[in-house]
């Protein structure tokens, strides 16, 4: 909290990026801010988030009394260095009550997460992805409570979430039933099978009654703007589709890339800079996202019959599914990592639980482990002074 609320304070008090009335999208790295602020965000992606920052904003005026200016912004960056301070608490609490890691390893684990790209852009950025950031990694650490102690998760609970996580980003809803597949016995009794089922259509129910009243019951609308959204996020073609892979979806939530500057327009006369990621330009950091997720694999394939450790891959596997198969948004993938940042550290975590009783490879692993700690630290300190330098000239 307090290196993110320095950051977000100093960002917010001498520079006008986090929110300017007059820049509606794409000022850094693809985040709508004062569309997001303003609406919540288009209703097809984001169905509930509407009223969610209806309170982040009164809230925001409030302490600004009614004014968009420097105490507006601050109080926005507060907000979000709140949550994503709370999910680095949720990825430590993860890692030490239910993997059971020594203190040394959670806190390197989470200073990993922490200096992640995703992690440090969304604790001063006012975005559904930083809320859902924390809503994901708080609802991880409850589920996995829940299936370590072999109970199901109650009827409320799941709808809660559901209602919660499905309604800042429409398509995550699908991640809060991932854990209920792996509750105890179910596909053995019938009457737990149909006690799961009941709690899916109770929360689904609810989550399409209050998506329907939010658009007035007028669901043709989904499904054209849904499929308007899906063609203008979709069909980039001027960077080959294993790069955008590499460099946006794995690589760019962690390691900042290159940065470019382009020419914005707000389509009422305003023009402004915008800063955007572009693919790695050097070798090193692909061997980076390489050694990271054969990393992840191995982790995955040493635990494959812990059904925590499934939840997490699924999960993930969830958003390679929609972000890099059908290659929504894979051009800006980089934004999303709120979705599934938080998988590398708990997959690791994993990792290092595994070879608990094998002090040589745990020690190989460790080893391995802050070189790329090392060299993420070092290209993310080097990119936020060059993310310095276009506010300082711009902004």
């Amino acid at each position: 909290m307090v290196i993110y609320g320095y950051l977000g304070s100093y960002i917010a008090i001498h520079h006008k990026i986090i929110f300017d009335a007059r820049i509606p999208w794409d000022a850094y790295f693809s985040f709508d801010n004062k569309s997001i602020v303003m609406t919540g965000g288009s209703f097809e992606r984001h169905p509930l988030s509407y009223y969610f920052f209806n309170w982040i904003r009164e809230l925001a005026l409030l302490f600004s009394d009614g004014k968009m200016d420097g105490n507006f912004r601050f109080a926005l960056a507060w907000f979000s260095n709140l949550a994503v301070s709370l999910s680095v608490l949720q990825v430590f609490k993860y890692l030490k009550n239910i993997i059971g890691l020594p203190l040394i390893l959670s806190l390197l684990l989470i200073l990993f997460f922490g200096s992640f790209s995703t992690t440090i852009l969304l604790s001063f950025t006012p975005e559904n992805f930083t809320y859902t950031l924390f809503l994901l990694t708080f609802f991880n650490h409850y589920s996995a409570i829940k299936l370590k102690k072999e109970e199901k998760i109650p009827t409320l609970a799941l709808a809660l979430s559901g209602i919660t996580i499905g309604g800042l980003t429409v398509t995550n809803i699908i991640k809060v039933f991932i854990p209920v597949a792996f509750e105890k016995g179910l596909f053995k009794s019938w009457k737990k099978f149909e006690n799961a089922v009941f709690r899916g259509i109770f929360t689904c129910i609810c989550f399409i009654l209050l998506y329907l009243n939010r658009i007035d019951f007028k669901y043709q609308n989904i499904f054209s703007k849904t499929n308007e959204q899906y063609e203008k996020f979709s069909n980039v073609k001027s960077t080959p589709t294993w790069d955008m892979i590499l460099s946006y979806f794995f690589g760019g939530n962690m390691l900042f890339s290159n940065f470019i500057l382009r020419d914005k327009n707000n389509m009422k006369g305003y023009e402004y800079k915008g800063i955007v990621m572009d693919v790695y330009s050097s070798w090193v950091p692909y061997y980076f996202i390489a050694v990271l997720l054969a990393l992840i694999f191995w982790s995955y394939l040493k635990n494959f019959k812990n059904k925590l450790v499934q939840v997490l891959m699924i999960s993930f596997l969830f958003d390679i599914g929609i972000h890099c198969i059908m290659r929504f948004g894979l051009h800006t993938s980089y934004i999303y990592g709120g979705h599934f940042a938080f998988v590398y550290p708990l997959l690791l975590g994993w990792l290092f639980y595994s070879y608990k009783e094998s002090p040589k490879m745990l020690s190989f692993l460790a080893v391995i482990f802050c070189i790329l700690f090392s060299y993420l630290l070092t290209n993310n300190y080097l990119r936020m002074n060059e993310f310095f330098w276009f506010l300082n000239q711009y902004y």
